[in-house]
């Protein structure tokens, strides 16, 4: 059912049938609380619509981001209602006709019910196409999920670890040149003692090639 070829349409025609038949057949599709202007993930979203004749049926239909048209139920007159598949209940929805209003009800609004929802009647075999009624989570940006807290928060845990890792790159520095010096300083030492031995030796045996003779 979903973005057929047909319905589409039956709802093109639906558009100029009902722009033709002027103000007083206009029928319309909303939120029945009229305060809400997105509805939340979870929450259970209910929409009405009320044609202005009273002796026919409603369908409910929802169009996707992508344009797809996907039927969700029928309404008769006395309250019966038919979701795809001929079925008379349905998991995600609830349709009921209360007075002369239909009403549908998202039971779990989630990702996949987002949309914009219309109804629609066949009255004296004109099919009348009711205004939309848009129903999308807010729209949110990643700026907005960076509280001040968590900045604060981060600032000084890059301070904090700056003000650690200081003091420690100084004093690794610190003891590597320390240890170069201290290499530098023995090798002098050890070189320097050697040529005083190598010098005491050349004089004890010249010393002892002098008392020979």
């Amino acid at each position: 059912m979903a973005g057929s070829p047909a319905l589409l349409l039956l709802l093109s025609l639906g558009l100029c049938c009902t722009g033709a038949q002027g103000q007083r057949n206009r029928m319309e599709a909303r939120f029945l609380n009229r305060n809400l202007k997105h509805p939340q993930q979870g929450q259970r979203l209910e929409l009405k619509c009320r044609p202005y004749d009273k002796d026919s049926g409603v369908s409910w239909i929802r169009q996707d981001m992508d344009g797809k048209l996907h039927f969700i139920v029928y309404i008769s007159v006395l309250s019966r209602t038919s979701y795809p598949g001929s079925k008379t209940t349905s998991l995600r929805y609830e349709a009921s006709l209360t007075g002369y209003t239909y009403r549908l009800v998202v039971k779990s609004f989630t990702a996949q019910d987002e949309g914009t929802y219309f109804c629609t009647s066949n009255i004296n075999q004109v099919l009348h196409f009711s205004s939309g009624q848009p129903a999308f989570f807010p729209v949110t940006t990643a700026a907005e999920h960076i509280t001040p807290t968590a900045t604060t928060q981060s600032s000084q845990v890059t301070k904090k670890d700056n003000s650690q890792q200081g003091p420690d790159t100084g004093t690794s520095n610190e003891t590597t040149l320390n240890s170069i010096c201290n290499i530098f300083l023995w090798v002098r030492v050890a070189g320097t003692s050697l040529l005083l031995l190598t010098a005491f030796t050349i004089t004890i045996t010249h010393c002892q090639n002098l008392d020979v003779k």
